[in-house]
This record gives C-alpha cells, structure tokens and sequence, in this order.
C-alpha cells in the first residue's frame, strides 16, 4: 500500500512560520495532482492548497499570500510553507492525493490521505 507521511508540524507564535513536507512512497506521487487539506475543531477538513502534475496552484483565500505549495516529483515529496501564521491555522493538516479514484472512494493500492501532522499557532 502506497503511503503518505506527513512531517514538520509543532507550536509556533502568532506571526510564526512552519514548514510541512509529505512523503509519498510507490508511484502515485509523480502522476497524481496533490494538495494539503487543514482540519480545525470540527469534523470537516478543508482544502486549503493543491498543486497539479503540471505546477498549477491553487490557495483558499484564507492562506493566499502566506502559505506556498510545491512538490518534488524527483524525492516524491510534497511541501507546503507557511508563513505568517494564524491562531485560526491551527489543527491538522493532511496530505493528500487529488484523483477521481481517491474522489470516488475507489482508490486501490494508495492511500488518499496520511495521517496528518499538527499545528498550532499560539496568540
């Protein structure tokens, strides 16, 4: 089973930055379109980044400006950098695969999300 792993969360100050990596073993990493998603106090977890196969980003209002999606295709690794943190950026945040598998729950072989790696932004 392909896996995910996330790596780099920790506390940091209001005004902080953290930087996130992802760990991605087998083959999906390199063809597949990857973002993170951020998980608060409730049960819903949000995308907040993603990048393409081919580099195109997307940012949720919320980060645009402050945190930086990227991959390296070559180490199978995922990033994302965060800068000028928020109290309300605090929770989990989770890579993920972004495939019509993984959305249609039939993803065989991978996982869609890792297990997720905590931030929190202190006031």
């Amino acid at each position: 089973q392909a896996r995910l792993v996330e790596s780099g969360g920790g506390l940091v100050q209001a005004g902080g930055s953290l930087r996130l990596s992802c760990a991605a073993s087998g083959s999906v990493f390199s063809s597949s379109d990857m973002g993170w998603y951020h998980q608060g106090s409730g049960p819903r977890r949000e995308l907040v980044t993603s990048i393409t196969t081919g580099g195109f980003t997307y940012y949720a209002d919320s980060v645009k400006g402050r945190f930086t999606i990227s991959r390296d295709n070559g180490k199978n690794t995922l990033y994302l950098q965060m800068n000028t943190l928020k109290p309300e950026d605090t929770g989990m945040y989770y890579c993920a695969v972004l495939d019509n598998d993984c959305a249609h729950g039939s993803n065989d072989g991978y996982d869609c999300f890792g297990q997720g790696t905590q931030v929190t932004v202190s006031s």
